[in-house]
């Protein structure tokens, strides 16, 4: 039998908590034999939704928080002063080595500055990107740094682009993945000194397969499979490619459903629109792990649902199984731990 995975869920501070939180860990476990999840919150809060479900109940244990990050508190100071929170609690979880991984939906701020600061880098990595799987025409890709690091130096890129390389080959299992760095022209002398000063660098790494610039354009249809930027760069694609697919499916419903003629119309091509949706839904790939700590963090969306709770708790199983930790620092770093 594999080795047991265990995930550690803050239950709180999503959109949807606790349910969809409790939801998507019930799913998981059923799904995944070798996975074992702590939820963390309010303990007779969590029972009762543990309740309405019929689940494998010895790899489901609760930890109870009786405080909670929301998302109005300070990151800095809400990680000091909310010990008791679930948010706090997951993450000594990590750092003492009770988890393997952390998945939040709660504040980004805290769960950024609280996976740095409690679970900790790895000896040699300078900073720790947040690096989402994207979807593309076709397949997905890594935009790495998307919203973590947004004063980056260059020799952080080239750390992002290495773990990027092995995130994407050994989780999602791209052989040889292609990096590229987000520009605004595919010419060697373009860009901005951040961009003109990595872009040589990238070049004269060996154990990367640099592809050289990549522009916001071509991002959607899959040119590169890992995508590098800073943090601020990276957010705003994060955040407008994300904000486009929602207006556009929405604009689709809105004509195809305009008229008798088109919701006709609309009937014969339903099942084709549900595979771009569901191509397209962010839920599928579960979230953006915070790579480079000495334990995984896993952010999801504010609003996440069961199902992206259930995907990003495979995460840290496919994280954890595939030693993804052990292989960054056998191949990129040179300070070992």
């Amino acid at each position: 039998m594999a080795e047991m995975t265990r995930a550690v869920l803050d239950a709180m501070g999503g959109d949807h908590s606790p349910e969809e939180m409790v939801l998507g860990a019930v799913n998981a476990v059923k799904e995944k034999n070798d996975l074992f999840v702590y939820i963390v919150g309010p303990e007779d809060r969590l029972k009762e939704e543990l309740a309405k479900y019929d689940y494998p109940a010895d790899r489901i244990d609760v930890i109870h928080a009786p405080d909670e990050i929301t998302c109005h508190d300070a990151p800095v100071n809400a990680i000091r002063q909310k010990k008791e929170s679930s948010m706090v609690i997951a993450l000594n979880m990590v750092k003492e080595g009770k988890a393997d991984g952390i998945v939040s939906a709660g504040n980004s701020g805290a769960l950024l500055v609280g996976g740095q600061v409690l679970v900790g880098k790895m000896k040699g990595i300078e900073r720790a990107p947040l690096a989402p799987i994207m979807p593309t025409m076709s397949g997905v890709c890594l935009l790495i740094d998307c919203g973590a690091n947004v004063d980056a130096k260059p020799s952080n890129l080239v750390q992002f682009a290495k773990m990027g390389s092995i995130y994407m080959e050994n989780v999602v299992g791209i052989k040889n993945p292609r990096v590229a760095i987000v520009n605004i022209g595919a010419e060697e002398e373009k860009g901005n000194a951040l961009v003109k000063e990595t872009f040589p660098l990238l070049k004269e790494c060996k154990d990367i397969n640099f592809i050289g610039s990549i522009e916001a354009r071509d991002f959607p249809y899959g040119g590169a499979d890992v995508v590098v930027t800073e943090a601020f760069v990276g957010n705003v694609m994060l955040k407008l490619t994300e904000g486009l697919a929602t207006a556009l499916f929405k604009q689709i419903k809105k004509e195809i459903t305009s008229s008798p003629v088109s919701t006709v119309g609309a009937a014969l091509v339903k099942p084709k629109l549900k595979n771009i949706a569901k191509m397209f839904d962010t839920a599928e790939y579960g979230g953006a792990p915070l790579l480079g700590l000495k334990g995984l963090v896993v952010k999801i969306h504010g609003n996440a649902t069961n199902k992206e709770v259930k995907n990003a708790l495979f995460q840290v199983e496919t994280f954890n199984r595939q030693d993804i930790n052990g292989k960054i620092r056998a191949n990129l770093l040179e300070v070992k731990e």
